[in-house]
């Protein structure tokens, strides 16, 4: 993107920016000449270059220390802000020129992969070929600590995540639904803690916090289920309930779509149960092109129609 730049520096020269704040830096011409690997003429010509463009002077001597002056003062508290700006606009023109490219790690929940994730990877695909993600399925605890090791770059997870060291982006909510077999003692089209808290049921194993929601529903009512079945994957419940095995509490989005079983009949809940989806990384994660790219889509399906 060298053109780029060179478009960019045609009213401002970067490199007579560095070298002069690199000579108040050293607080000596020959000093920062030495630095850069010039001679001090060279330096002296940049900085009467840059004085010649500005048409103020930047630079004082006082005893045997080169210092700003008032206006040179000024322009350093820009410098940082101009160099920002001109790397952004390379980085966004980037984009562009040459696609986004490269490997973003990304990990999530059973649930989340099988019925939220497809259809932004889909898109992903299709619009940055040249993007390579890679996902892992596990609990939010387990997502957390990776992210935090950074051994994955971003988690799409159910919150909540604690972790000092993370910026938390909530996507949507997820209600949650009682499920049951269509022609086994169907339950009624709205369910409460009292009526599951006698049944069979197939619930999330313990570690997950899909599983301390369930249990927290069940609490405020003094109640505690009673499980005949713990798993890890919201399509083995479903399959045991739909053996006539016992009732399930699943994410309402498995059950939605494509997620839809003909054996199950669907019953909501009573107070409302629902989680939170969100996307979690380091805060001091650098946002490259590629890693940006995917958490700003994942972000936007959250907001479509029928997320909540």
């Amino acid at each position: 993107m060298q053109r780029i730049r060179n478009t960019l520096e045609k009213n401002l020269n970067l490199d007579q920016l560095a070298t002069f704040g690199l000579v108040i830096e050293t607080g000596s011409f020959s000093a920062a000449a030495d630095r850069l690997g010039l001679s001090q003429p060279a330096v002296s010509l940049q900085v009467r270059q840059l004085e010649r463009r500005l048409a103020v002077r930047l630079i004082e001597r006082v005893g045997k220390r080169a210092r700003a002056t008032p206006a040179g003062a000024e322009l350093l508290r820009h410098v940082p802000q101009i160099e920002a700006a001109v790397e952004n606009a390379i980085d966004a023109l980037a984009d562009h020129a040459r696609g986004v490219t490269g490997r973003v790690r990304l990990g999530t929940g059973a649930t989340a992969c099988l019925y939220f994730l497809p259809s932004v990877l889909r898109q992903l695909r299709e619009a940055f070929p040249a993007l390579s993600v890679v996902v892992s399925t596990g609990n939010t605890d387990e997502h957390v600590r990776k992210v935090e090791d950074n051994s994955i770059d971003l988690a799409l997870v159910t919150l909540p995540a604690a972790g000092r060291s993370l910026s938390v982006m909530p996507v949507c909510d997820d209600e949650f639904v009682a499920i049951g077999r269509v022609d086994l003692a169907p339950l009624k089209a709205r369910v409460t803690p009292a009526d599951l808290a006698t049944l069979p049921l197939v619930l999330f194993e313990p570690a997950a916090n899909t599983r301390k929601l369930v249990d927290r529903w069940f609490a405020a009512e003094g109640l505690q289920p009673q499980p005949v079945m713990e798993l890890g994957s919201v399509e083995a419940m479903k399959e045991m309930v739909a053996a006539g095995l016992g009732y399930g509490l699943v994410p309402g989005m498995s059950m939605a779509g494509r997620g839809a079983h003909p054996a199950l009949k669907v019953s909501r809940l009573a107070p409302r149960m629902h989680r939170t989806l969100a996307v979690v990384v380091r805060r001091d994660k650098p946002l490259n092109k590629a890693l940006r790219t995917v958490l700003e889509a994942i972000v936007a399906a959250g907001k479509k129609p029928g997320r909540r």
